[in-house]
């Protein structure tokens, strides 16, 4: 009965440390997601000195455009001077969702460190123009546990791109009568010859050997679903004689109705 007894313990305890290992795990990732949402929320506020609290003083720090930062030192330099350098200029991060994981490093079971990972979306404000998301990258963030306390020793980010475009626009639905109207040759200086053609209840605009759909915002306003662009036809009394192409807004060119 004795063994008995010692092998059930035993096994209860055999089989109590799988439990045990994923709720330390869960804790540890639920501390460093806590942690790196503090200094994302300081990074996008642009505070300096607040982000500098969230690394250690060898912080190394790798990008694959600006090259490698070491020591906090530079590096709070750089974010005062580049980063948040500009009065009127921001970023503001975004983690892609459902990317960041946390990874524990151990020495002989006991935690030192995690890894964080994942990918995330950069927007751009600038003097007041509306926010656009302008792209992406993937991190890689190593964070040291030190008498206590939980901060970066190493950052790297890498593989920057341009984001998917985001599309915001409604479309809305016009008569074919209406989508005639604008059918025809443009010209412009940028440009040079464009066809708007119509096809069903679509407006397709060809360049270059390309042809791209123009979806309808409004009667005279139609826009892309593959970049942040529209296209507004105007009228000289009764006949469309220009077509303003804008990019985030700004104009880019203007086009002459043959």
């Amino acid at each position: 009965m004795h063994s008995y007894v010692k092998f059930c313990i035993a096994l209860i305890f055999a089989l109590s440390l799988p439990l045990f290992a994923q709720k330390e795990r869960d804790s540890l990732t639920q501390t460093i997601l806590h942690e790196d949402g503090a200094f994302w929320d300081a990074y996008n506020r642009c505070d300096v000195e607040k982000m500098s609290q969230f690394f250690w003083p060898d912080i190394e720090f790798y990008h694959d455009k600006g090259g490698p930062t070491i020591g906090l030192g530079p590096f709070t330099e750089t974010l005062k001077t580049g980063l948040c350098g500009k009065l009127n200029f921001r970023l503001r991060r975004e983690e892609a969702p459902e990317t960041s994981k946390v990874f524990p490093l151990q020495k002989n079971g006991v935690t030192y460190g995690a890894v964080l990972s994942g990918e995330h979306y950069f927007y751009i404000n600038d003097s007041g123009k509306p926010e656009y998301r302008d792209g992406m990258a993937k991190f890689f963030h190593v964070w040291m546990l030190k008498n206590g306390k939980w901060k970066m020793a190493r950052v790297v980010s890498y593989d920057h791109h341009e984001a998917p475009y985001e599309n915001k626009r409604k479309e809305v639905t016009l008569a074919p009568e209406v989508l005639e109207r604008y059918v025809g040759k443009y010209n412009g200086s940028h440009s040079g010859s464009i066809d708007i053609t119509r096809s069903d209840n679509q407006l397709i605009l060809a360049l270059s050997g390309n042809k791209f759909v123009l979806h309808p915002e409004s009667e005279n306003v139609f826009f892309s679903t593959e970049r942040d662009l529209t296209f507004e036809f105007l009228k000289e009394g009764a006949q469309v004689s220009r077509m303003i192409v804008r990019e985030r807004g700004s104009i880019t060119e203007e086009l002459k109705a043959e």
